[in-house]
């Protein structure tokens, strides 16, 4: 094989692994494993080391560690298969960390990825829209069973894929029009905001909507300039909405029927009784938790069935196999009943180490008080997946955590290289002697 396709291999995997995470979730396994191996070679053959001197690398290596002791036949209750899966836990974290290092240091690579996020987001809204009319995807599946579009996927995922891509595909050409000062362009941009709102209304997923929403407010407080635009996304959601018993009744009753009965009953509702499950199992086993997939493989014990005392129904047994899931459907959650507190607290420093490096030198050289919208809508993306209050995918899902993933490594990457432009530049360069 020629030496220019081996050196082009792993960027070529970065730019297909969009298409891979949405479509063959076995080849964004491989891609991203290969992805790894290809990074661990390359440090071992320069000797380059550095990195893993960075604070986050080290506090996710000991939480890894940490994981995969607690998952040891006799300490954790799944065996050599969870020892095995929390090895391989590993992958994600060495991902992030060959995207900042290596892959997306380059701005050549960073603009080529965004590209494949452009289109990954079009696609998806796309093919939701085309769900509503003329009522199939362009991958042929109707709306779900249950009201909800799925846009080119078989399962409800469009929401959660969507809400993470919006703000770093959607902010900086909507800065862009706004800078321009013009009804014309300011009218465009705003427009095509809306648009993104009013889909993310219609796919009719509750938590993925508030997320959105949420992201919304967070990125007009960072970006002054967006503010106005906010309020005017805000407004066309609200008026979908009104409108949706009309235009979509599925819609209307996933977020306003059904919804408002799930939080009138949460304690009884299945969030609730898997939630209360999860802490159930955390309190009893803090120090090392139950391994990995600690909650699918203790939920099922007799031993955890523990009444809740919000709950109205007052079940003594907490909903006993009810309450069973494969996940506790949040990440912290998860963590906690994977490797008890300890684990939990290396994960909550995690967390906080990634939100500190993609805020730092978010404000663009020269622009007194003006942030980058890419860094604003990349920080963005990373905060929905890893805000304590939400309901999540499992932190292991590689069909929603290889798009988290992927933004953390090119938000990281463009921490980096915004720190390299204020070293070389007049203002940030150190003084000579």
């Amino acid at each position: 094989m020629p030496a220019s396709v081996v050196r082009l291999l792993p960027y070529g995997l970065v730019l297909l692994l969009p298409v891979l995470v949405m479509h063959a979730k076995a080849g964004a396994e491989v891609a991203i494993g290969v992805i790894d191996l290809l990074f661990l070679l390359r440090a071992a053959r320069r000797g380059e080391w550095a990195w893993l001197r960075r604070g986050w690398v080290r506090v996710g290596a000991a939480g890894w560690a940490w994981l995969v002791l607690c998952s040891l036949p006799g300490v954790g209750i799944g065996g050599w298969g969870s020892l095995a899966q929390a090895a391989g836990a590993g992958r994600f974290l060495l991902l992030v960390a060959a995207l900042e290092e290596w892959l997306l240091v380059e701005a050549l690579w960073r603009r080529r990825l965004h590209r494949v996020l452009d289109a990954s987001a079009l696609w998806i809204g796309f093919n939701c829209l085309l769900q509503l009319w003329p009522g199939h995807s362009l991958t042929g599946f109707p709306r779900y069973y249950d009201g909800s579009l799925t846009g080119p996927f078989s399962r409800p995922r469009a929401g959660v894929n969507l809400s993470r891509l919006l703000f770093p595909t959607l902010l900086p050409p909507l800065m862009a029009l706004l800078a321009r000062r013009r009804w014309a362009a300011t009218l465009a941009g705003a427009a095509a905001a809306m648009l993104g709102i009013v889909v993310m209304v219609l796919i009719g997923q509750r938590m993925p909507l508030l997320s959105t929403l949420f992201g919304l407010v967070v990125a007009g407080l960072m970006l002054r300039r967006l503010r106005p635009v906010v309020l005017a996304c805000l407004i066309a959601g609200g008026a979908v909405l009104a409108l949706s018993p009309v235009i979509s009744p599925p819609t209307w009753y996933r977020l306003v029927t059904k919804f408002s009965h799930q939080i009138e009953t949460f304690p009884d509702s299945d969030y609730g009784t898997i939630g209360w499950r999860a802490v159930v199992i955390a309190a009893q086993h803090p120090l090392f938790g139950e391994g990995f997939d600690g909650f699918r493989n203790a939920c099922p014990r007799s031993e955890t069935f523990v009444g809740w005392w919000a709950q109205k129904e007052h079940r003594a047994d907490g909903g006993a196999l009810v309450a069973c899931n494969i996940h506790p459907h949040n990440h912290w959650l998860q963590v906690a009943t994977d490797s008890g507190l300890p684990g939990l607290a290396l994960f909550t420093a995690l967390v906080l180490l990634w939100m500190r490096d993609l805020l730092r030198g978010m404000r663009r050289p020269g622009e007194k008080g003006v942030r980058d919208p890419l860094r604003v809508g990349l920080f963005v993306a990373v905060l929905l997946e890893f805000w304590p209050i939400t309901s999540t995918l499992s932190l292991y899902a590689t069909e929603q955590m290889g798009w988290v993933y992927l933004l953390l490594g090119y938000g990281l990457a463009e921490a980096r290289a915004s720190e390299r432009t204020v070293a070389m530049s007049p203002e940030g360069s150190t003084p000579s002697a």
